[in-house]
């Protein structure tokens, strides 16, 4: 029986930006619209009530109270929240001068060590296995045998099998676009063979891609596709994209060169690396995104780092882990809480998320843990 035609700004409590309700989460991991416990009493009246029923979320994460349209993540390399977040810190243009343009989530962890395990997190929600933890010197097919709780797929090996997916492959079958901007990549989708060695694990004098900082070709159903090609390109391509909203991705996912992105220090190229060099790179191509027409139209830009030094211990239990250590997140966006931080827990299960329900998409293995937060009014002003 179809249900009755109501408009949704009709019923109390539903804002601009959906429903602004204690308790409210807008969608399930199905992506469908669920209402609270006293609204379902309206829905039902209002002939508003689904007729079918679909999977409830398990986490109950705050109401955001804005939705971006463009998303920009960029990951620098192994340092502690300590290290960066600092007076001192020798990445002043990110801790000085961005800081108080956006919120500083103050207790984001790394999932584990070492870099590849937080990649794989932040775009699919799979844990770390005995392969990922050593940053898979070969690239190795899976060897699957099954899948566990909250989608996890078991088994050893590096490049996962096309029945696990991504939030690549989810913005793409749900008619949104994503593009990963790879420094010093060059060929688009760059991989070894499986079964072969990876020669992209050290820096090389003009060649400091590093296939551990792509996540996206540890995928078949990504690397299978023409979309690979497509989409996992070189950075170079991104200042190109940025200039209207129409060539910018939904989301950018942005990985810099191994001096770039500080894991060097020396670097091969006789530069200082580390902080200094992350914070040199920043300094120029920051303000470049923030310029840009999508982001001043809904952008939000994350900058965080994969891991931290050290084995540092979480002070508080994560959903998905924080075995990588403190390294903290800076959130900006033009609906964001400029000059504020947020100590709520967070780790990189939550962005991924974050990213998940701002388009609408049903969370990815630990994204859908029980208790993990995300992006919420500690992050969003409006």
């Amino acid at each position: 029986m179809r249900a009755a035609l109501i408009h949704r700004w009709d019923l109390p409590g539903w804002g601009r930006h959906g429903w602004d309700l204690p308790g409210w989460r807008r969608r399930s991991p199905g992506g469908r619209n669920l209402l609270p416990g006293a609204l379902l009493t309206v829905a039902a009246l209002t002939g508003l009530a689904a007729c079918g029923t679909g999977p409830s979320p398990s986490p109950s994460p705050s109401p955001a109270a804005a939705t971006p349209g463009h998303v920009f993540v960029i990951n620098l390399e192994n340092k502690s929240f300590r290290d960066v977040w600092n007076d001192q810190s020798d990445a002043e243009y990110l801790s000085q001068t961005l800081r108080p343009q956006g919120v500083l989530l103050s207790r984001y962890y790394a999932i584990g060590h070492a870099s590849l395990p937080n990649y794989i997190a932040q775009v699919s929600g799979q844990g770390p296995n005995r392969a990922t933890k050593g940053d898979c010197p070969d690239y190795e097919q899976f060897d699957s045998s099954g899948i566990a709780s909250l989608g996890q797929a078991q088994g050893r090996g590096c490049v996962y099998p096309e029945s696990v997916q991504t939030v690549a492959g989810q913005l793409s079958a749900a008619g949104k676009t994503w593009k990963g901007y790879m420094e010093d990549m060059g060929t688009p989708c760059l991989h070894p063979e499986p079964g072969t060695r990876d020669t992209n694990h050290a820096a090389q004098d003009g060649d400091q891609y590093a296939t551990r900082h792509n996540p996206f070709v540890y995928f078949a159903g990504i690397t299978s596709s023409p979309e690979c090609q497509a989409n996992d390109v070189d950075f170079s391509n991104l200042a190109a994209d940025l200039k209207t909203v129409a060539t910018t991705p939904n989301l950018s996912y942005i990985s810099p060169n191994l001096c770039n992105d500080g894991h060097d220090s020396p670097c091969v190229d006789g530069r200082e690396g580390g902080l200094v060099s992350a914070d040199a790179w920043l300094r120029k191509h920051v303000p470049e995104i923030l310029a840009s027409p999508a982001y001043k139209q809904d952008g939000m830009l994350v900058i965080t780092f994969d891991e931290a030094e050290g084995k540092e211990r979480a002070d508080a239990a994560l959903p998905g882990g924080a075995a990588g250590g403190l390294i903290g997140a800076l959130v900006l966006s033009p609906m964001a809480r400029a000059g504020t931080t947020s100590d709520r827990l967070y780790n990189h299960y939550s962005l991924l998320a974050s990213i998940e329900d701002t388009f609408g998409l049903p969370y990815l293995g630990y994204a859908a843990a029980s208790g993990l937060n995300r992006f919420g009014s500690d992050v969003f002003s409006r």
